[in-house]
């Protein structure tokens, strides 16, 4: 059959990405969208757009039967699932292909045996653990039916199993409908390399390279690329004939993903331990579209059109990086930030992938990842120096990201030398999130904002008295008092010279060295290259103070629950759980700050509460 119209029944990204790949072959796209995406980007591009009733993944995404309804009601005959989701779900795939629409994905049998991750692992000759002992320690619990790092933890502690196994089968539930999880042993030291399989439905099985997503946070990939560097060419043989075996075992068609964990053995050498199969598109898929010179969406396209592969796969060429930008405080917990995103570009010579574009809300109920920026050039040191050089470089004007993060992961020794593992961020995060102020960023904004004015509109009774603006610097919190001067010569700054000042753009002579610092405001919010400044009122609020002990809710969401037996006037421990909020489908936890006594408990489960919100308060015991 000839596809000629594609519901994507995903949203934000991904979905944009795949209408892309559509668009471009003359294929009309249908999107769907909540309530809460209702002017999202992916509704906004796509030819035509249904509506979800709802705002929470249980009622919109996760909905197969309105998804099918939509895409017979806008005149769709495919639907391509993207990632996440139901994109792994066989009910989903069936109830598809009996309303007599295109499936782009593999058969839901395969869907069936792979997407559970236990039935994949007894497939391949491995069986999850079935009762946990102290010798087993540490493990990892994995949620059967998911991936991204939801409904996954990793265990230390025999007491904590319980706890963990509660807490990750309730993230699983909410992110895929499926709250399965099971125990594993946790591989500590690996690197996560992948193979990227693409099967037609003539038998043919391309292994299409390998991929390294070693640098993870809370097991969800951050910095991905494409060949993994440093394998043993023995190992890489091994793992594209391990890839193959799995597609063949389970009549695989379409694009999926053989994930592996590698480890060093003191006597075998590099060891390969069968993860998972991911019977989908995954995020990192660009990497070895660049590597590789080819769309593979365009390519499941074809397959679910009935053409066939051609016997070998295309030469791989040079290198690709990709680094995923995310609205989240790496330093803070990777708590997940909210609010507008005012701009977001990046230098030409980089691929972007993103679902928002400047003035997009970034809300509460999906995902924080912004957008994937994506490198290729002939050798891995080139395509690190070229990603790296275009993040340093890119406007990402909004909430907090963690875009200082990657641009200083991508420069680390470790990295560069392709040493890293999953253990990177437990390593070096401190180091990587240490903050480093730009001391001439809030002159440079005041500045820019005094542009224009008549130096008579700053006159003072003494000629002497300078100019005074306050600004906030929210990479470390630190305050800044800016003084500056009007004279017949323009704007003046005591250890500088102002070589230009206009209101976008700021040129001072420092030690000799001219520098430019390219500003945009947004409110209160000021924007000085990569630095984030609030400007402040001149005198200070005394009333603005909080309690100390006061808990705050970090993010707008919802307490999922509060600890057991945890009541008013109890004696709490530093860093003991109090309470977990969910936000962005993950869970948070909420912890005392100090050890004292509960003084006040306001959180109750089911509860929404926006960001600052008082959730507790905690009165520390005296010494």
């Amino acid at each position: 059959m000839l596809i000629t119209s594609v519901l994507v029944a995903n949203r934000g990204e991904i979905a944009c990405r795949i209408f892309r790949t559509c668009q471009e072959r003359g294929i009309r796209t249908v999107a769907v969208y909540s309530d809460a995406d209702e002017n999202a980007l992916h509704a906004r591009v796509a030819d035509a757009a249904v509506r979800l009733p709802g705002a929470a993944p249980s009622q919109t995404y996760l909905r197969g039967e309105l998804i099918v309804k939509a895409a017979l009601s806008a005149g769709a005959d495919a639907v391509h699932p993207g990632y996440g989701f139901l994109s792994e779900n066989a009910d989903f795939a069936r109830a598809v292909t009996e309303a007599g629409l295109a499936w782009i994905g593999p058969p839901p049998e395969a869907i069936e045996t792979m997407a559970s991750k236990t039935r994949a692992k007894e497939l391949m000759g491995l069986a999850p653990l079935t009762e946990v002992t102290e010798d087993d320690l540490p493990v990892l619990v994995k949620a059967a039916a998911g991936g991204g790092g939801r409904g996954m933890r990793v265990v230390r502690r025999l007491a904590d199993l319980d706890a963990e196994l509660a807490a990750a089968r309730a993230e699983a539930l909410s992110a895929f409908g499926d709250g399965e999880v099971f125990v594993e042993p946790y591989v500590e030291g690996g690197r996560h390399v992948e193979v990227q399989i693409l099967a037609d439905t003539h038998g043919t099985v391309w292994p299409l390279g390998t991929r390294d997503c070693s640098l993870q946070r809370r097991h969800q990939k951050v910095i991905e690329e494409a060949p993994a560097p440093g394998l043993p060419r023995r190992l890489t043989e091994e793992l594209h004939e391990l890839a193959v075996r799995a597609a063949r075992a389970v009549d695989y068609v379409g694009a999926g993903t053989v994930e592996f964990l590698v480890a060093d053995d003191p006597v075998a050498g590099a060891k390969a331990h069968f993860l998972e199969m991911n019977t989908r598109l995954q995020v990192e898929h660009p990497v070895t579209e660049a590597v590789f010179g080819i769309d593979l969406v365009g390519l499941q396209i074809r397959v679910a059109e009935g053409a066939a592969l051609e016997n070998d796969p295309p030469r791989a060429r040079g290198h690709a990086i990709e680094a995923r930008l995310y609205a989240e405080d790496p330093a803070n917990g990777w708590t997940p930030q909210t609010g507008t995103l005012h701009r977001l570009t990046v230098p030409d010579g980089v691929r972007l992938d993103t679902g928002y574009t400047g003035g997009d809300t970034i809300g509460v109920h999906y995902d924080p990842m912004l957008a994937k920026a994506v490198a290729h050039a002939p050798t891995r040191a080139e395509a690190i120096r070229k990603l790296a050089g275009a993040l340093e470089r890119a406007a990402v004007h909004g909430p907090v990201t963690n875009r200082d993060l990657l641009v200083r992961s991508l420069r680390h020794p470790e990295f560069a030398t392709g040493r890293m593992d999953t253990g990177f961020y437990d390593r070096h995060l401190s180091d990587l999130t240490t903050p480093a102020p730009d001391p001439y960023a809030p002159l440079a904004a005041a500045l820019a904002d005094a542009h224009g004015r008549s130096r008579f509109g700053g006159w003072r009774n003494l000629p002497s008295q300078p100019q005074l603006k306050r600004y906030r610097d929210e990479t470390d919190g630190t305050e800044h008092e800016v003084r500056y001067h009007h004279t017949r010569d323009g704007l003046t700054a005591e250890g500088v010279r102002v070589v230009r000042a206009a209101p976008d753009l700021v040129v001072l002579e420092i030690d000799g060295v001219r520098r430019k610092f390219e500003v945009s405001r947004y409110g209160d919010r000021v924007h000085v290259g990569t630095t984030t400044l609030t400007a402040l009122p001149r005198f200070p609020d005394p009333t603005a103070d909080q309690a100390p002990g006061s808990l705050l809710a970090p993010m707008p969401g919802t307490v999922v629950r509060v600890a057991e037996g945890l009541t008013e006037g109890a004696h709490v421990e530093a860093g003991q759980p109090l309470l977990w909020l969910e936000a962005m489908k993950m869970e948070h936890k909420i912890s005392a700050p100090v050890t004292g006594t509960l003084t006040a408990l306001h959180a109750v489960p089911g509860q929404q509460v926006e960001v600052g919100a008082l959730l507790a308060m905690v009165q520390e015991a005296p010494l």
